[in-house]
């Protein structure tokens, strides 16, 4: 049974941590062919949509729909990957992409009536011709355990459970891990009638301990960030640092060229591994330049109403639980709450590109960057970011 308890954002809000230890894992069977996939070496004729260009095995449409019928929930097959529709009475509609766990989608109810898109998404031509997708809502993890192996990230996800009621609130389940390390990784995403949720649990089941780095991180679309703003995060302190560059963010090509707002250096987008392994060292050198000191990348923000217009990438941290995006440009707000993560990654691409264009967008993202978060043998860890909507 769900749990229901307050939070800021909705008096009705449901918890999105009730699993049940008798749940059953779905067998391989949906990611088996069916005969509606067909493989040839023969070269296509016609470019296919991939996610962020990382292959992945076809999926078997047909027993998804079977097996998660009347929970709200429709499945449609795109080449080798499925979208999974979620879609409540009150107009609410959240989208995700199967296995590679993208969330493409979140379209809400506005004052006016409509809806609108709060989630930013970018189709582009890859390099073999296919239309690659990026932005919305992914999970950046890396994963090392203390017994000296090999990292992992999770980047493959499978459908486990589909929860609730187009009337109340659906909530979907995706497991992915990593059977050498014994990590197992739980992306439960729930929609709700004023809110987009994603919880991340995590089971170390290795007798040594794990340490985990990464960031939820969300593009959030905006008109413009000339007309955007963040609201609530005074008197918190920041780290200037490279923008993440996973297979799902979208960095404009010439954002080296210009200098964070609250920084005299200018950098070049950073690989997610290669930012991990440079946030060990406070002299980190930023675009070929080694910073003399540590305050010239440190500092608090003094604006409660910041004003993201000018091209930034920071790390904040001792910021409040909750704070809000407000885009005056489509008059709407978002306010972005977490539990369980400590930082705070914010990256705008400045005002410089078109309104409603590829880089109309703000990223955020729950994050652990500067500190990982250290899981004990047999233990487990919990996370959570929630994308409000205000504006019912």
């Amino acid at each position: 049974m769900a749990m229901v308890y307050r939070t800021p954002f909705s008096p009705k809000f449901i918890a999105p941590s009730f699993i049940s230890p008798a749940t059953k894992l779905i067998p391989l069977d949906p990611y088996l062919p069916c005969h509606q996939v067909h493989y040839s070496n023969k070269k296509r004729g016609f470019p296919l949509p991939v996610v962020a260009s990382v292959p992945y095995p076809p999926i078997n449409v047909d027993y998804l729909e079977t097996e998660f019928r009347g929970h709200g929930v429709s499945f449609a097959s795109i080449t080798d990957s499925c979208v999974v529709r979620m879609g409540l009475a009150n107009g609410s509609v959240a989208s995700l992409m199967l296995p590679s766990g993208l969330i493409t989608s979140y379209k809400a109810p506005m004052w006016h009536g409509g809806l609108l898109e709060l989630l930013h998404t970018s189709v582009s031509e890859g390099e073999n011709g296919g239309a690659v997708i990026q932005g919305g809502v992914s999970l950046v993890f890396n994963f090392i355990n203390g017994d000296g192996g090999l990292p992992w990230s999770p980047s493959s996800w499978t459908l486990r459970d589909v929860r609730g009621s187009p009337q109340e609130f659906i909530q979907v389940e995706l497991i992915s891990n990593s059977l050498e390390d014994k990590v197992e990784v739980k992306h439960i995403v729930t929609l709700q009638g004023d809110a987009l949720s994603s919880e991340i649990v995590i089971t170390n089941s290795k007798p040594t301990p794990l340490s985990l780095m990464g960031s939820v991180m969300s593009h959030l679309a905006v008109s413009t960030p000339e007309a955007t703003y963040a609201m609530g995060l005074e008197r918190s302190n920041f780290f200037t640092r490279p923008p993440v560059l996973s297979s799902f963010s979208i960095i404009p090509p010439d954002f080296s060229q210009k200098k964070d707002s609250g920084s005299n250096k200018s950098w070049v987008p950073m690989a997610f591994k290669e930012l991990l392994s440079s946030l060990d060292s406070r002299n980190q050198k930023i675009d070929g330049i080694e910073s003399e000191n540590d305050e010239e990348l440190e500092g608090e923000e003094d604006d409660n109403y910041k004003h993201l217009t000018e091209k930034m990438s920071r790390i904040y941290t001792s910021t409040p639980r909750s704070f809000t995006i407000i885009d005056r440009g489509r008059r709407n707000s978002v306010v972005v709450g977490r539990d369980g993560f400590h930082e705070l990654y914010m990256f705008s691409p400045g005002s410089s590109h078109k309104w409603y264009s590829k880089y109309a967008y703000i990223c955020i993202g729950q994050s652990a960057l500067l500190e990982p978060i250290i899981l004990g043998p047999e233990g487990e860890w919990r996370g959570r970011q929630d994308l409000h909507n205000p504006n019912l």
